[in-house]
């Protein structure tokens, strides 16, 4: 390889593909470097599988990062006013308790017991703020090798399989169908780049209210909220694996590579779904965009139809003053979250109304203007229908006719008449 290396400026994957061109050539008397007689053809099948695999462990390093954004050590500058916070709400809890059981004791052994509790569970709950870091980030230290060492481990993964697939596949050398998994790649790294980031800001968010949850424990040994806050990070934290559902359809592609795009874009859809369940701040609203950008750029139903399958529409049941029924309404994981975390600390919560958003609202009047509209219409048609016409013969009133299966009224005898009063004679 000459002094001046051609490849100085380049970075990335461009570089070690630079690299490898120059170490495969030979060098000329003058210095210039002879490429290698394989061919054009050669040279970028190469490139291709090349850049195929570049594009899988970067997806694979996005979806399954070895490290969080989220600190690692209780003392970080993140993390440590949140610890703080935390610590003394609990201390000033289990002092509300204290104070509480005092005044109370002539009620016994309940609040002897609830004193025990609430001390038992203080310690627990400052001793865990101080653990969380550390035990989130080795979490997902061990979710992030198990996630790699199943998808690098033989070909019967999904990126194994595609590379295998580049090499041997039934349509291998077809320009056309490794442009379509080059796609289907780009776009699943657009993807990855979603959860990436979902993950992330979402990690972190758990973390740094994780002091606030567990001091909700010295009230008394309350777990409601700790349980649903390790459930929601639980899933976040487990959200790589998900992409392993795919791996028993793999042989359904039967090595090629225009299945295995479709495989992808089933991929794109199942990893949207991962942000928008796994994640309940910052995933719908993440998600919700990803498909208002694609449903706005491009009218492929394809597209429309993927985008769609992993952002769903959600839809809520409200109490409306005319029964239940079912409308679409923004998804409500913050304050359905901050009414369990309230309920831990024995807050009263204020319940919602029957009509959640003004979308709704506008909705709601509309059709109450609308079933207004037609009641009226419908009556005033029916008082043209009763009303006679004119110049037609009016029917003959006759007795009314009792109906079937009851006896007649009997006849009502004549009224006796009055005798006519005596007359005076004439006068003579």
């Amino acid at each position: 390889m000459p002094d001046n290396n051609p490849c100085d400026q380049i970075k990335g994957y461009a570089r070690e593909f630079c690299d490898r061109s120059l170490d495969d050539g030979t060098t000329a008397p003058d210095g210039n470097v002879i490429p290698p007689s394989g061919g054009v053809t050669d040279t970028a099948a190469e490139l291709v599988k090349d850049l195929a695999k570049g594009l899988c462990d970067t997806v694979s390093e996005l979806v399954a990062p070895k490290r969080l954004s989220a600190p690692v050590q209780p003392k970080d500058w993140s993390y440590e006013p949140f610890e703080w916070l935390g610590q003394h709400i609990a201390v000033t809890i289990f002092i509300c308790v204290v104070v509480v059981g005092g005044l109370t004791a002539w009620q016994g052994l309940p609040r002897l017991r609830q004193m025990g509790a609430s001390t038992g569970w203080t310690l627990v709950a400052i001793a865990g703020m101080t653990a969380v870091p550390g035990v989130v980030m080795q979490l997902n230290l061990a979710v992030s090798r198990a996630f790699t060492a199943a998808f690098n481990a033989d070909e019967a993964t999904l990126f194994g399989s595609i590379q295998s697939h580049l090499e041997e596949g039934g349509d291998a050398g077809n320009p056309l169908a490794q442009l379509l998994i080059i796609s289907a790649l780009v776009v699943l790294l657009a993807f990855a780049g979603l959860v990436f980031i979902a993950r992330q800001l979402g990690t972190l968010a758990f973390v740094c209210a994780a002091p606030l949850v567990l001091a909700s424990l010295a009230r008394g040994g309350d777990t409601t909220a700790v349980r649903a806050w390790i459930n929601r990070l639980l899933g976040l934290l487990f959200t790589p694996m998900v992409l392993l559902l795919v791996t028993p359809f793999i042989p359904l592609t039967k090595k090629s590579l225009v299945l295995d795009t479709v495989l992808l874009l089933g991929v794109c859809a199942l990893m949207l779904r991962m942000i928008f369940h796994g994640v309940p701040y910052v995933g719908p609203r993440i998600a919700g965009a990803a498909r208002s950008m694609v449903e706005s750029r491009t009218t492929n139903p394809v597209a429309r139809a993927i985008v769609r399958a992993g952002v769903p529409d959600v839809y809520e049941q409200e109490n409306g003053p005319r029964g239940i029924r079912t409308v679409p309404t923004p998804g409500r994981a913050v304050h359905q979250d901050r009414g369990v975390l309230l309920a831990a600390y024995g807050v009263p919560q204020r319940t919602r109304p029957g009509r959640l958003t003004t979308a709704s609202t506008i909705a709601q009047v509309n059709e109450g203007a609308e079933r207004h509209a037609r009641l009226t219409e419908a009556r005033r048609q029916a008082r043209v229908a009763m009303q006679p016409r004119t110049g037609a013969p009016q029917p003959r009133q006759g007795p009314p006719v009792p109906p079937a299966g009851t006896r007649p009224p009997a006849p009502v005898a004549p009224a006796p008449q009055p005798a006519p009063m005596p007359t005076r004679p004439p006068n003579p």
